[in-house]
């Protein structure tokens, strides 16, 4: 479970913003959203509500951006980051990027850090507490000879061949822990560190991401139940009465050598040799309907029940963009209180512009509930409702009305209505040429 993670010159933010999982002290319904872990109470959930372009996204894609550097280590010296710094500022493109993150794996904490630019990973460590902070490693990178130095803690066993090998196979735009997932050798510290990674904290899922597939996988290699699935799309009033995977004769593919290869959420259909088709019964009679067929809602709700399925019987830290997707507001609230009845080790971490978690406080904690808002310097700030005095927020208080006359920021700050045709179409012709296009 993740406990704290933060993010510094990134995207959309510039100065250090933290996502703290770390409940307050109200005891607000706390058997369904605290779950408590080595002296710990965690929550289960973070909502993170704001304006567009405010920066939500961008914290996912943060944390989702840490675990691709983590798991898919590049192949090439040569080969740079797919990410940007914060770029309205003169100083900060040119200023590292750090991403940290706290997390529970086997009952053990660990704290592990990153800094990198475009080009390389520049210093990285891994501590744990067990119960006091020992540190696993510390890795600095010379920027001139693009080698690695790697330092081990004084409580961590190692030889010399291992230190050598764990180097010569990070290269300097490799995290260590993906430098120990391309090398034969073990270390316990670094191995929990890694299937954390591997084994609980899900891509970043967006609202087009094609989540059928994950689910035929998941089913196929029995990781989730059918009966789940279906009981699941049953109580959301979607009248399926069973499921079926059709088996496409797709010539020369073994459909268990690519399920297992697959990425977690494929969204390139063409090479999917297997589709679902939704079973409905009407009058004692029973219509197969393929999914591409069904509705958008009941298309992202399939996707869901598999998510529904996994965290209430695994651990996984799941990464949803815009949950309301698609969805009705009632069947959105229904997905979020199965979870957060039903989980028992799991997260959800999404983004939403749905305002009724702002006015129902018989469902959220504000410290579930997290607001982004834009600096004067379009720069992204986080903050949790929690983190609010009772001057702006009590107990008794309307939150909705609150957001609305902007005490709590996150507002679109909009124009009026009006569009001035002529004056556009004057401003253009006063440049002679209109809108330009140039190809390069």
């Amino acid at each position: 479970m993740i406990i704290k993670f933060s993010v510094q010159n990134f995207g959309s933010i510039k100065d250090e913003q933290v996502l703290s999982f770390e409940a307050d002290k109200s005891k607000h319904l706390e058997d369904h959203y605290i779950i408590p872990v080595n002296g710990l109470r965690l929550l289960k959930l973070g909502l993170i509500f704001g304006a567009n372009a405010s920066g939500k996204t961008t914290v996912l894609k943060a944390l989702d951006f840490l675990g691709k550097i983590v798991l898919h280590p590049e192949e090439k010296k040569t080969d740079i980051f797919n990410f940007n710094p914060f770029l309205f500022d003169p100083d900060t493109p040119n200023q590292n990027t750090i991403l940290s993150i706290e997390f529970i794996q086997n009952s053990v904490r660990y704290y592990y850090e990153v800094e990198l630019n475009k080009k390389a990973i520049v210093r990285e460590e891994l501590n744990f507490y067990n119960p006091n902070k020992a540190n696993v490693f510390k890795r600095t990178t010379n920027l001139d000879t693009q080698f690695s130095e790697i330092s081990f803690g004084s409580k961590i066993r190692t030889d010399k061949i291992f230190e050598k090998t764990l180097e010569s196979n990070t290269l300097w735009n490799n995290t260590v822990l993906g430098g120990f997932l391309k090398t034969n050798i073990e270390l316990k510290e670094l191995k929990n560190a890694t299937d954390w990674f591997t084994s609980h904290l899900s891509p970043l899922i967006h609202p087009g991401t094609r989540l059928d597939t994950f689910v035929i996988t998941q089913l196929n290699d029995s990781t989730i139940k059918k009966e789940d699935i279906l009981q699941i799309l049953q109580k959301a009033d979607l009248n399926i009465s069973d499921l079926h995977i059709k088996k496409e004769k797709t010539k020369g593919l073994n459909f268990e050598e690519l399920a297992n290869s697959m990425k977690p959420y494929q969204t390139d259909t063409l090479l999917f040799p297997c589709s679902l088709e939704f079973e409905h019964t009407l009058d004692d009679k029973r219509y197969n309907l393929p999914f591409n067929l069904e509705s958008q809602g009941t298309q992202q709700y399939c996707g869901f029940a598999g998510i529904l399925s996994q965290a209430t019987r695994e651990s996984f830290v799941f990464l949803i963009d815009e949950l309301e997707s698609s969805l009705h507001p009632d069947l959105y609230t229904h997905f979020l209180l199965s979870f957060l009845i039903n989980s028992k080790k799991s997260q959800i971490i999404a983004t939403t512009h749905n305002r009724e978690i702002l006015n129902n406080k018989d469902i959220f904690r504000n410290d579930a509930i997290w607001i982004t808002d834009k600096s004067e310097n379009c720069a992204t700030k986080l903050y949790s409702l929690s983190d609010f005095d009772t001057s702006v927020i009590r107990d008794t208080s309307n939150i909705y009305n609150a957001y609305k006359i902007g005490k709590l920021g996150g507002i679109p700050n909009t124009g009026d209505y009006y569009i001035d045709i002529e004056a556009v179409a004057g401003s253009l012709n006063g440049r002679g040429k209109g809108l330009e296009f140039t190809t390069q």
